[in-house]
C-alpha cells in the first residue's frame, strides 16, 4: 500500500505513454522502457517493466512490430 502504489500508477502511466507514442515499426524493448523510466525518474528493472507490461496487457515489442 502507500507509496508502492503511487510509484507502481505511475510507472503504469508513463510506461502506457511511451508505448503509446513510439514509433511502430521500431517498438520500444522493455530495456528501451527501463531508460525512458529513468529519465523520467523512475528506476524499475527490465523484469518489472515486463510484469506492468503485461499487467497492462501491452503485447512485447516483437510482437507490437507493424510492417506496414
Amino acid at each position: 500500500g502507500g507509496l508502492g502504489d503511487v510509484y507502481k500508477r505511475q510507472a503504469k502511466e508513463h510506461l502506457v505513454q511511451f508505448i503509446r507514442n513510439e514509433d511502430k515499426r521500431k517498438p520500444l524493448s522493455d530495456q528501451k522502457v527501463v531508460e525512458l523510466m529513468k529519465s523520467v525518474g523512475i528506476n524499475l528493472s527490465r523484469r518489472t517493466v515486463a510484469k506492468y507490461r503485461e499487467e497492462l496487457g501491452i503485447l512485447g515489442s516483437s510482437k507490437r512490430k507493424r510492417f506496414d
